[in-house]
């Protein structure tokens, strides 16, 4: 250490130190004690080619200037910005040259809010990387939704500004209302049971909103469950979280974001009179329509009435009856030659069939002569009339046999004029030459 100076001013130079003596035993001092410290960044100078990131922080009754080397900065982490609470791990240094007392840091981290908002920014990067906030594939909010899910605190204030605005707005609505805490510990768990509930309700789109308060109380929606489940849910989300200013990773993910939750309902609920506005927009579009519409078709159906087949319906058949008469007057003109010729025709085959059958019946008639002479002479009439008789049985039968007959038995005699009913008295057998 430096030693006291003698007044009497012998051996001056030899007791008192150079400049950069002095520096360097305070440098050597300050940086053998290693600080931690918190304090708000006031300025910050980063810039490509340092080799080191600087900047300044304070509290309410002073600042000190830091550095950092480049290599722990980015290890670190964090992107520095003014404003935000940061605790420090170093030493104090002296820049001999300037004579220049530095905070040479050795860790940084966030603290308090600034920690919270660090881990949000992180998580939000990684989600918008996976592609989770990207405008196309956010989906349309239904135009008159029929089911609306409500998921926030039941007790809050929020709840009764969604209610009375969808009952102002769009009373015909369903709400499906889901209470769940809106902050707390377990807080995002019970905001992703309360979706998961009013999806399988059935509700058509889902709002998820809570009143303001401050970053920490907002934590719930800053939640990397919360934000998957809002992404992954099946109808669109729109969320109402805090005030204007305020925005939640739950806001980046979902469908449509509100600035408040009066806003939210707002979204998804059309004004009774922008709906009337909307309705006799519509019901002068469709006028207009069906009136041209009406007109064209007038126009069309006049131009078919004024075509000939309309004014005279047989025009449309003027050929084929002109073609039909001909067809008949020659069909008239043609018969009486044809039944003429057919007439001729059939008097030729009439002598011819005279001629070829007379031959054909002369031979025919000869034979049939013949055998009308056989029938003649076998004819039972024939034996009848050269004196020969027929006897039979009262049952028909023609006795050729003595045995056919009993005695007293009654016979029927059949000769040539007439039948003679006879008894037999005797039968006797004899030979046939005896007969004759």
């Amino acid at each position: 250490m430096a030693q006291p100076i003698d007044s009497s001013g012998e051996n001056d130079q030899d007791q008192a130190l150079s400049v950069s003596a002095a520096v360097g035993l305070a440098k050597k001092s300050l940086e053998s004690m290693v600080v931690t410290m918190i304090g708000e960044v006031s300025e910050v100078s980063i810039r490509p080619g340092y080799k080191a990131a600087y900047f300044t922080v304070k509290d309410e009754a002073a600042s000190l200037s830091c550095m950092m080397w480049n290599n722990r900065y980015v290890a670190s982490g964090i992107d520095l910005a003014v404003g935000q609470l940061v605790r420090l791990t170093g030493r104090f240094t002296i820049y001999a040259p300037k004579g220049r007392m530095n905070f040479e840091v050795f860790s940084l981290a966030l603290s308090g809010e600034g920690e919270l908002r660090m881990r949000v920014a992180n998580l939000a990067k990684r989600l918008q990387a996976e592609g989770l906030t990207d405008q196309a594939r956010k989906r349309a909010i239904p135009a008159f939704p029929e089911r609306i899910g409500l998921v926030t605190s039941p007790r809050s204030a929020a709840v009764h500004d969604v209610l009375r605005t969808l009952r102002r707005r769009f009373p015909v609505a369903e709400v499906l209302l889901a209470g769940v805490p809106v902050e707390g510990a377990h807080a995002a768990e019970g905001i992703v049971a309360g979706l998961r509930s009013v999806e399988a309700a059935g509700a058509e789109v889902i709002l998820v909103v809570r009143g303001g308060g401050s970053f920490e109380d907002m934590m719930p929606f800053n939640d990397e469950q919360l934000a998957r489940a809002i992404a992954a849910c099946s109808v669109p989300v729109v969320t109402g979280i805090g005030h204007e200013v305020d925005t939640s990773i739950a806001d980046m993910v979902s469908d449509m974001r509100a600035s408040t939750p009066t806003a939210a309902a707002e979204a998804v609920s059309p004004s009774s009179e922008s709906l009337d506005a909307s309705l006799c927009a519509a019901a002068q579009q469709l006028s207009h329509i069906f009136s041209r519409r009406l007109e064209r078709t007038r126009d069309h159906l006049a131009r078919i009435a004024d075509k000939a087949i309309f004014q005279d319906p047989m025009a449309l058949f003027q050929m084929e009856a002109q073609w039909i008469d001909e067809a008949s007057m020659r069909l008239q003109a043609a018969l009486p030659r044809q039944l003429e010729l057919r007439k001729q025709a059939l008097a030729g085959f009439r002598a011819r069939l005279r001629a070829v059958g007379g031959v054909m019946l002369n031979r025919y008639r000869y034979a049939m002569c013949q055998g009308a002479a056989r029938l003649s002479d076998l004819s039972p009439l024939g034996v009848l009339a050269r004196g020969y008789s027929i006897a039979r049985t009262g049952d028909g039968d023609v006795v050729s046999h003595i045995a056919q007959v009993r005695v007293g038995e009654d016979l029927h005699v059949a000769v040539s004029d007439g039948v003679i009913d006879c008894e037999v008295r005797a039968a006797q057998s004899i030979e046939p030459a005896e007969v004759f």
